[in-house]
């Protein structure tokens, strides 16, 4: 019978059992879910942006933005 230290093979370990038992659960997930993925168009998934202000600008000076304000006032 020989010794696993003089062959050079390494026990096994409950680490790498749970590594490679966590990227095999990966794997699956991610073949499982990759089909469904490229169903989905892309223009559903961005969500549409309002339209800029005709005259520039967009900025309020709004209650939060005073209390900002006051904030930075020493």
């Amino acid at each position: 019978m020989q010794d696993s230290q003089n062959t050079g093979i390494k026990p096994a370990s409950r680490r790498g059992f749970f590594i490679g038992a966590a990227t095999a659960g990966a794997a699956a997930v991610a073949v499982t879910s990759l089909p469904n993925m490229a169903e989905t168009p892309v223009a559903a998934v961005v969500p549409s942006l309002p339209p800029p202000p005709e005259n520039g600008g967009g900025y309020s000076l709004s209650e939060h933005v005073k209390r900002y304000y006051a904030t930075t006032s020493a």
